[in-house]
């Protein structure tokens, strides 16, 4: 209790902070207690590294903009290409319909002779058709990024004990919480969070029955604690599949999923990648 009451003593130690303005102005200080100061840092690095988020986010939505914006300029030329030719086509086909050479020759439009430029429009359909295939390859990698992303929650719950440093719920020591613990109901369906291939199942000492899906793109999940796991290694996953069921097992204190995302080989906050917020 003693030592209780000197921790808040000291947490609310007043500290004076003197501002001294350059020119005429007359200084001025501060006043106010420790842990507010710590409080303020705490808050000021959060809330940089929020913006500083957002901004990486806004700059990649503009590069996907700009090449959403150039594809469809692309399609709107081979659109105009497409209707030149369809124009042609209609013309020939009425001036084949005629019986005799005199008859095509009699009905022959010769006033837009310069409206078909064959070998324009050739190298016009040639540009377009790699056009085509550079958005497909685009489009290819992009739809494999988001399904090798980790996007929702892995069970219905709630989280109990956060991604970060913390006190061990047995231990009690300090250390590093690689992961999240989402707390639900024994036997609850535990679902993979994104598509991939099941590189570990089976019993994993103090994480009992574990699962663990490579997602490609240098993602990783891992599912910890499990009554019972549903996959087995080398099998292929899509995101929401029943990979396992809810438990206990291992070194754990009650009925939970412990979820860790790793990308590159570092373990991630895998709260950025619930609601879909990846």
């Amino acid at each position: 209790m003693q030592r209780v009451r000197s921790a808040l003593r000291k947490a609310f130690t007043p500290i004076t902070i003197m501002f001294i303005p350059h020119g005429n102005v007359r200084p001025f200080s501060l006043k106010m207690p420790s842990i507010g100061v710590v409080l303020s840092v705490v808050l000021w690095i959060m809330g940089t590294a929020y913006i500083f988020s957002r901004a990486v986010d806004t700059a990649e939505y503009e590069k996907t903009q700009e090449k959403l914006k150039y594809y469809s300029q692309q399609f709107l030329e081979m659109k105009s290409a497409v209707s030149t030719l369809k124009k042609a086509e209609g013309e020939f086909a009425r001036l084949f319909s005629y019986k005799s050479k005199e008859e095509v020759l009699e009905n022959l439009d010769t006033t837009d002779r310069g409206s078909l430029d064959l070998e324009g429009l050739k190298q016009q359909i040639t540009g377009s058709m790699e056009t085509v295939g550079e958005i497909k390859d685009y489009l290819s990698q992009q739809r494999s990024l988001y399904m090798a992303t980790p996007k929702g929650w892995p069970v219905n719950g709630h989280i109990t004990s956060p991604y970060g440093e913390r006190e061990h719920p047995r231990s009690g020591k300090q250390e590093l919480h690689t992961g999240i613990d989402i707390a639900a109901y024994p036997g609850s369906p535990v679902m993979a969070t994104a598509d991939g291939v099941v590189s570990f199942s089976g019993w994993a000492g103090n994480n009992g029955n574990l699962v663990v899906i490579e997602h490609g793109a240098g993602f990783s999940t891992f599912y910890a604690h499990n009554r019972k796991v549903a996959v087995s290694v080398g099998q292929k996953v899509k995101r929401g599949e029943i990979i396992s069921y809810v438990g206990s097992t291992g070194n754990s204190t009650g009925p939970h999923v412990h979820y860790e995302v790793w990308r590159e080989g570092h373990s991630t906050n895998p709260e950025i990648f619930l609601e879909g917020k990846s």
